[in-house]
């Protein structure tokens, strides 16, 4: 890359056009444009999101005191934030939801060979929501309660890469368990749950597609022990049985075996209680898959923290999506730069830097060959979740 483009020309390279024209001529969104194209609605929107911008306003003033440089930026014509307002408003969030995915498929195959920390084949998965608040009478069509307003953002999280393999926006009231009818469950994958997500129902449709879930037990929930096998309690583990659920509904709802593995954690002294549907996985590694969980936690706090996703630059429902999408496609594509350019750093530290760094003049390896950055540390961001998730 050379040293006349700026870094955030560099970024915006590692975009597939030819795929972004196709989203945008799939949905018209260039239909009788003269000036301010799809791809530079998308270029504000993802420079809003590099450098955190709190507003349209914020955006437009931005980048025009910078104007010497926009067009090496791939900007065209002029930015007017009525301009920016009305793209956001009538051209549809499609484009960029399935430009994401592009970005998503791209990221997923890159990743693929990578290590995962415990010895299991195949995807890991994590799935959870996300809520973001919003005001009733700015967001009326995300009503959620009486007197609230919120979106929910469903993710699945590939735990090789943490990329986002699949995200569902929907308003506050849709709960997480009616998502799983929404996913197309890959044969051998692995798909981590909190036990909000518990239907035995939807759960045997896994167990029927040939994939593993691993969820923690509700305290309810009614079995009767077949066989037990023997575990190393230095470990943390308590038992590993193979269980049948006795209950009126649940025993219909799932007529095959599970496996119930107890566990004591020593960092939170408590007990948790595991139920899969594998009988291969070392029962420890059961235990350990569920605890990596906790990064599609740090994956939304981090969403929240640096990308815009709880300040919107619009009110209507396609302007909100618009943006979400927008924000995904940045932390894909800076996903994809991180791989392409074997970046030893993380998505999060890499993230940072470039928030301060998009006008600069100089390849993007530079800014990281023998830099003294330190090193994004998730520690304080897992303590967060304690109190504010």
């Amino acid at each position: 890359m050379g040293s006349k483009m700026t870094v955030f020309s560099q970024i915006m390279d590692m975009a597939p056009r030819y795929e972004f024209r196709k989203c945008v001529a799939r949905y018209g969104g260039d239909h009788r444009v003269k000036t301010f194209s799809c791809w530079n609605q998308f270029l504000c929107l993802a420079f809003a999101q590099l450098t955190h911008r709190l507003s349209l306003r914020d955006i437009v003033f931005s980048l025009n005191a910078m104007q010497g440089r926009l067009y090496h930026m791939g900007f065209r014509g002029n930015i007017a934030r009525s301009t920016l307002a009305e793209a956001n408003e009538s051209r549809s969030w499609r484009i960029y939801a399935d430009f994401a995915q592009v970005l998503i498929l791209e990221a997923k195959d890159l990743y693929k060979g990578d290590d995962f920390d415990l010895d299991v084949e195949g995807n890991v998965y994590a799935l959870d929501s996300t809520t973001v608040d919003l005001c009733l009478s700015l967001f009326p069509w995300a009503s959620f309660g009486k007197d609230k307003a919120a979106v929910k953002l469903h993710t699945l999280l590939d735990l090789r890469g943490d990329i986002p393999s699949v995200i569902i926006i929907t308003d506050g009231s849709v709960h997480d368990v009616n998502i799983l009818d929404d996913l197309d469950f890959e044969v051998g994958a692995v798909y981590i749950m909190d036990r909000g997500y518990i239907d035995f129902k939807r759960l045997y449709r896994i167990e029927l597609r040939g994939a593993t879930f691993v969820t923690r037990a509700k305290q309810n929930t009614q079995w009767r022990r077949i066989s037990s096998r023997v575990v190393d309690k230095s470990t943390g583990l308590r038992c590993d049985q193979t269980i049948v659920l006795t209950g009126k509904k649940t025993k219909q709802h799932y007529p095959a075996k599970l496996r119930r593995v107890r566990y004591y954690d020593e960092e939170t002294k408590k007990y948790y209680t595991f139920l899969t549907n594998n009988f291969e996985l070392d029962a420890l590694t059961v235990a350990l898959l569920y605890k990596n969980r906790w990064r599609v936690e740090i994956f939304f706090k981090w969403i929240k923290q640096n990308l815009r996703v709880k300040t919107f630059y619009g009110n209507s429902e396609n302007a909100v999506k618009t943006q979400v999408w927008v924000a995904i496609s940045v932390y894909v594509l800076v996903a994809i730069l991180k791989k392409r350019l074997k970046l030893k750093q993380n998505l999060y530290t890499i993230l940072q830097i470039f928030s301060v760094t998009v006008f600069e003049q100089l390849p993007i390896e530079q800014l990281f060959k023998n830099s003294n950055y330190k090193e994004f540390d998730d520690s304080e961001i897992k303590q967060l979740l304690l109190i504010d998730l």
